[in-house]
């Protein structure tokens, strides 16, 4: 084995390794509490998704909130957006939707009251022609 490879070897298992145990460290001091499913806060989340036919949760600066947005201007499709970086419980809104849809992220684009995903998914159906039939 060569000196470079035998480099790159050791630097990455030195790495890997510290990215692990910094993620362990990390997560202890960073978890959040767990999300009581049972708080009323739950209900104003499912009365915010009964509230219009499009509902996207989304933050202000997100690219792929943007996207999703643009997805339903292009199908001139009205939507609701709570924008959870402006509200003062929008971290406790975004951890009940990942109670509820299992992901964590933004945005989270829900169609009658079915969530579809985020602005990837969105996207993706459009682009397939899928996302019409969703209002028929």
């Amino acid at each position: 084995m060569g000196l470079v490879a035998l480099f790159n070897t050791i630097y990455w298992q030195i790495s890997t390794t510290l990215y692990t145990l910094l993620s362990k460290v990390m997560g202890v001091f960073s978890s959040k509490l767990p999300i009581d499913m049972s708080s009323p806060k739950v209900e104003v989340v499912k009365d915010l998704i009964k509230s219009d036919t499009v509902v996207i949760f989304s933050k202000s600066y997100c690219p792929y909130c943007k996207l999703a947005k643009e997805v339903f201007n292009n199908l001139k499709k009205t939507f609701t957006t709570i924008e959870l970086d402006k509200r003062d419980d929008g971290e406790e809104i975004q951890g009940i939707l990942g109670e509820m849809t299992g992901a964590k992220t933004v945005p989270r684009v829900f169609v009658k009251g079915q969530c579809l995903g985020g602005g990837s998914d969105v996207k993706a159906l459009y682009d397939k022609g899928e996302l019409q039939k969703y209002f028929d």
